[in-house]
């Protein structure tokens, strides 16, 4: 039997009975624990209460020692508590497993009171950390102690389990849990255990001295949560944090609209909503996104078919699946204010911090891209799936960039914006000046430092790189009007809306506040202090951690007491340790003479004489005898004596203090410097984020106009489609023309790419063999529309594209086991949203319809599919092996039969991958399978097979009159939405660099050298031809911290390098494939 003790009585229970009948809240992975006045004692099986003070009769030693504890659980303890049991449970190590047997669920930090070093009385280490963990109960603690980071209970559990640690103590069973890692290997901990999804609360000691006997004070220092790095102490340091991408809180609800999503980031303290989404476009959003924590609303409980267990009946199936794989917890009330309560509780924050709304309205703008659009075309990483962000950029370009393509695509922006993004990239394109570097900084990290105060100087010179990059662009007649056009899709990615003017006066301030009191690259002020006696490394150990950090002027009292106090250090060392050392170098002696010399002991920060055998065996009154006496043994910091070899004197301990006082006062005023000017800039947080995400936009896309030139790509004509009330008769506004549209997997500069011509006024029904390109066609089709209403280059010819309010492709489908659903099902539900979400503005494109189920009813079922398609009015292709379709009396009148061509070589027909007009019934089914290594015989039977079947072979054949040809052969008469000027060659070139009259001249002699070079070769060589008239050749000037612009590419170069030398580097660029 056991005892299970409350306020006012006492129950025995069997020793099998089940705790849960009792509490009466069965306990489940994903349920959020209410207020429960039982505690829960070791693995279950004991239960204390600490508001009850009594004792029952036969009481064990273990109990009686309880008594003492004066630590109350809170009943919303307990939820925290069941948490970490689950966590526990988790752990798989032997190590781990054999800690988490010493856990007891009876406190927040799992400590066993009975076993040693398990007290928690109060002014006692685990007290004090007790008192932490109230305040974050579900992050793991680590609490500094000396020269390590230690954590108790659950968090050394996690510790040893995640981050690789072994426990402090080895496995004795006697002892509590305790593990941790040394100071220097904080980093690598945190990270270890962020990528395994737990927030880390770090308890800092205050430094300094202390009295004897008493407890270093200790506070919390910061916290380090996945996306979220601990930053405490980076105002000091010249290290840099890696900042990965910021992970969101992320809510999910249900309206009247459809599926609406909650990003919340605490780094940003910013949120934003999306309602309205289908079920699709929400799970693409959870696999793009890497979150925190995921919260689910009540109402998504609530389905039509009444049940409490959601996605029973297929509605909210697909969410199902993917959420009950992850950790999450339900929460209701309204949706954003509750949920933004419980980020506050998450993170500890007050109830008065606000977030501020970065919601863009999702008015007239295309639909997000469903989680099969977005995979198969390679939007999202899929294996055996050509990766569309891949061809979008150089190799070279990766990071914020990459991620800024990738949500444009995966969250299409309005025509409006969309424009202006092409535009952007037609005038990068086209841009003859050198252009900047387009500084990348997360806004993230900006804003998490800045906050925190621990912007160090390496920081401050990024975002003063970043500002004076805005200002290089606004002070350029080419790249001012780039500038002002970024503003829109920078609002879009950040939902600040700031002026032109407000953008550059801020700028202009932030660089000069910047310029002001940061020590800059190339500004030498500050040297290192120095001596002849003493190690230069001395000095440089102690002086680098401040100097160069800040303008002298700011800190010329501070800088000056360093000074003295180095020349009183070495005037000391040169009075008591100098005679010393010569007259050790002056003796000769066999081996085993004397030795002696200054030396800086980089462990104790001192400089000391080292030696050995240097006092004399007669005092004599000889030089150095007098210092030799005033030596005394070196000791540390904690008092005890260094070793037999390290000396001092009392003169040169005191001069090293002054010093070491100077050098800390100087960097404490440093600090005081760097955290001022973090203060300052703290108002202009939302320049600063507007600014670098304005720049990671320009990166982005002046990397794709690179990469779109050098792959032959182009800008497509993008327009509007008009309401049905609002077209006139014989509109065509709806029409999408692709001449030599390429896979966008192919290069086309390597002249390995197929090229079709797609005129799309309706739905297209496609037919062909096997391996003759429909699903390649398909992919392409779509990849060209979405980079199309986004703006962006696509792989053509030409195009023109309607800016379509959704894009969606259906291809292959399997089975899902989990779920209980075969290939089929998951088709038809795909379908099912497919039709659902189309409207006469949509793309839609499916590959290979209905082929998951028998063929007759398949083939009804395709057929029905594709007449609802054509009442819809949208654009698209169905591809299918069902012939059988064109026999059912359908009624699509303005559907247009589609083939992938085959040709005959040596009597054996070959797929061209040409898109025709037709049908194509042949599907090269046998030699397909032949190829890829299925028997001879096996072939020749199932030849025979479909011979008895069919009577003859089916090949490729025009349709019959019965079947209209519905190919339109007219062409769109709509121009180019945007035609930019031309710029001449010999504009003026603005660069923010000045140089001096000596190197322009020098410029100016080089370019008129080349150029005369230029002409005389092409009157050599293309004098018969008379052409080289037209030539010309274009100048630009780079800076340093520029770049050529992408009107280069293609073009063959000459680069000539001036070196600090005053000589000349010269070179030359082929355009790409000339020999």
């Amino acid at each position: 039997m056991h005892w299970l003790a409350t306020k006012s009585a006492v129950f025995s229970i069997p020793r099998w009975r089940s705790l849960a009948l009792l509490l009466r809240s069965p306990f489940h992975k994903f349920t959020t624990f209410g207020a429960s006045p039982l505690l829960l004692g070791k693995h279950g099986e004991r239960l204390l209460s600490f508001k009850a003070q009594r004792v029952f009769k036969g009481t064990t030693k273990a109990t009686r020692k309880s008594r003492q504890l004066t630590y109350l659980l809170e009943e919303k303890d307990q939820s925290h508590i069941m948490w970490w049991k689950e966590r526990m449970q988790m752990c798989r190590k032997p190590s781990s497993i054999q800690l988490v047997k010493r856990i007891t669920y009876s406190n927040l930090l799992g400590l066993d009171v009975s076993l040693k070093n398990g007290s928690l009385k109060e002014g006692t280490l685990n007290w004090e950390i007790l008192q932490f963990k109230a305040r974050f109960p579900r992050e793991v603690l680590l609490c500094r102690v000396g020269d390590f980071y230690e954590a108790i209970g659950f968090d050394a559990c996690v510790l040893v389990e995640h981050a690789g640690l072994n426990p402090f103590g080895g496995l004795r069973s006697d002892s509590v849990p305790r593990a941790g890692c040394p100071v220097m290997n904080l980093r690598q901990t945190l990270d270890d255990l962020t990528r395994s999804g737990y927030s880390v609360c770090i308890v800092e000691e205050v430094q300094g001295p202390t009295q004897a006997r008493s407890r270093k004070s200790r506070f919390i220092s910061g916290h380090a949560h996945p996306g979220s790095p601990y930053v405490f102490g980076l105002a000091g340091v010249e290290d840099d944090v890696e900042f990965p991408d910021p992970m969101p809180v992320v809510g999910i609800s249900r309206s009247a609209k459809g599926y609406c999503i909650i990003f919340v980031l605490e780094t940003m303290k910013t949120y934003s909503e999306e309602d309205g989404l289908t079920e699709e476009a929400i799970v693409t959003k959870l696999r793009t996104c890497r979150y925190h924590h995921l919260f689910l609303h009540a109402s998504l409980r609530h389905n039509t078919s009444g049940t409490f267990r959601w996605g029973e009946f297929g509605e909210g199936g697909l969410l199902w699946g993917e959420c009950r794989g992850r950790p999450f917890e339900w929460f209701d009330g309204i949706p954003v204010t509750h949920l933004l309560c419980k980020v506050r509780e998450l993170y500890g924050l007050d109830q008065e911090v606000s977030f501020r709304n970065v919601t863009v309205s999702s008015e007239n703008r295309p639909r997000p891209l469903h989680l099969g659009t977005a995979t198969q075309i390679g939007a999202l990483p899929t294996e055996g799936i050509p990766s569309l962000l891949k061809v979008l950029f150089p190799s070279n370009c990766s990071g914020l960039p990459v991620l800024y393509v990738r949500d444009l695509l995966l969250n299409p922006p309005t025509f409006e914006i969309a424009l202006a993004i092409q535009e952007i990239c037609k005038l990068m394109s086209n841009v003859t000046c050198s252009i900047p570097e387009f500084t990348c900084v997360s806004a993230a990290k900006l804003v998490k430092l800045l906050e925190s105060k621990e912007v160090n100087h390496i920081e401050f010179s990024r975002i003063k790189h970043v500002v004076d990059e805005i200002l290089q662009m606004y002070r350029n007649s080419e790249l001012c009007h780039i500038l002002q056009l970024l503003f829109k899709p920078t609002w879009l990615a950040t939902g600040l809306n700031i002026e032109f003017e407000t953008l550059v006066s801020e700028c202009e301030w932030i660089s000069d506040k910047i310029g002001e009191v940061i020590s800059l690259d190339g500004e030498n002020d500050q040297k290192m202090s120095c001596s002849l006696v003493i190690p230069s490394d001395f000095f440089e150990a102690m002086e680098s951690p401040w100097k160069g950090r800040v303008k002298r002027i700011h800190a010329v009292e501070a800088f000056a007491g360093v000074e003295k106090a180095a020349e009183d250090l070495s005037i000391a060392v040169k009075e008591d340790f100098l005679p010393i050392v010569k007259r050790v170098k002056a003796t000769t002696a066999p081996l085993g003479g004397p030795k002696g010399e200054v030396l800086f002991a980089r462990e104790h920060e001192a400089v000391w004489f080292k030696g050995k055998r240097f006092t004399p065996a007669v005092w004599a009154g000889t030089p150095g005898e007098e210092q030799i006496r005033q030596l005394k043994p070196a000791i540390d910091s904690k008092g005890r004596k260094v070793g037999e070899e390290w000396f001092t004197t009392t003169k040169v301990e005191v001069a090293l203090m002054r010093y070491h006082e100077a050098c800390a006062n100087a960097k404490v005023r440093v600090l005081e410097l760097l955290k001022g000017l973090s203060s300052e800039l703290q108002a202009k947080i939302n320049i600063l984020v507007f600014a670098s995400m304005m720049l990671v936009i320009a990166k982005a896309l002046v990397s794709h106009v690179s990469e779109g030139r050098r792959r032959k790509w182009t800008f497509v004509t993008l327009f509007e489609i008009l309401e049905p009330e609002e077209k006139n008769s014989g509109d065509i506004s709806n029409l999408m023309e692709i001449t030599g549209l390429s896979p966008y997997w192919f290069d086309v500069a390597q002249g390995n790419a197929i090229h079709n011509n797609v005129e799309m006024h309706s739905l297209f029904l496609l037919t062909g063999p096997n391996g003759g390109g429909k699903s390649s066609l398909l992919r392409s089709v779509c990849a060209a529309a979405l980079l199309g209403i986004c703006g962006l280059m696509v792989p053509a010819v030409s195009a023109s594209i309607p800016h379509f309010d959704s894009i969606m492709l259906h291809m292959k489908s399997y089975d899902s086991p989990a779920d209980g659903k075969s290939s089929f099902q998951i088709e038809m539900s795909e379908i099912r949203s497919i039709i659902s979400s189309a409207t006469s503005k949509s793309l839609v494109l499916v590959d290979e319809i209905c082929r998951g189920t028998e063929t007759a009813k398949g083939t009804c079922i395709a057929g029905s599919i594709i007449e609802t398609l054509e009442e819809i009015g949208c654009l698209g292709i169905v591809s299918t092996h069902l012939h059988g379709i064109f026999s059912l009396p359908l009624n699509t009148p303005n559907a247009v039969y589609k083939a992938m061509g085959t040709e005959d070589i040596e009597g054996r027909p070959k797929p061209t991958w040409k898109l025709i007009d037709g049908i194509c019934k042949e599907s090269l089914a046998f030699e397909t399978a032949q190829n890829e290594g299925i028997p001879e015989k096996m072939i020749k039977r199932a030849a025979e097979l479909y011979l008895s079947l069919n009577g003859k072979d089916v090949s490729l054949e025009k349709i019959d009159a019965k079947v209209e040809d519905r190919s339109f052969d007219f062409k769109l008469k709509s121009g180019e939405v945007y035609d930019p000027s031309s710029k001449s060659a010999k504009s003026p070139v603005y660069s923010r660099t000045k140089t001096l009259n000596s190197m322009e001249r020098l410029q100016m002699e080089v370019e008129s050298a080349i150029t005369d070079i230029y002409q005389e070769k092409l009157i050599e060589l293309y004098k018969p031809m008379n052409i080289f008239e037209s030539a010309g050749v274009t100048c630009i000037t780079v800076a340093p911290r520029e770049q050529p612009p992408p009107s280069t590419i293609g073009a063959s170069s000459v680069y000539v390098l001036f070196r600090p030398d005053k000589k000349l580097y010269v070179g030359q660029r082929l355009p790409y494939g000339t020999d």
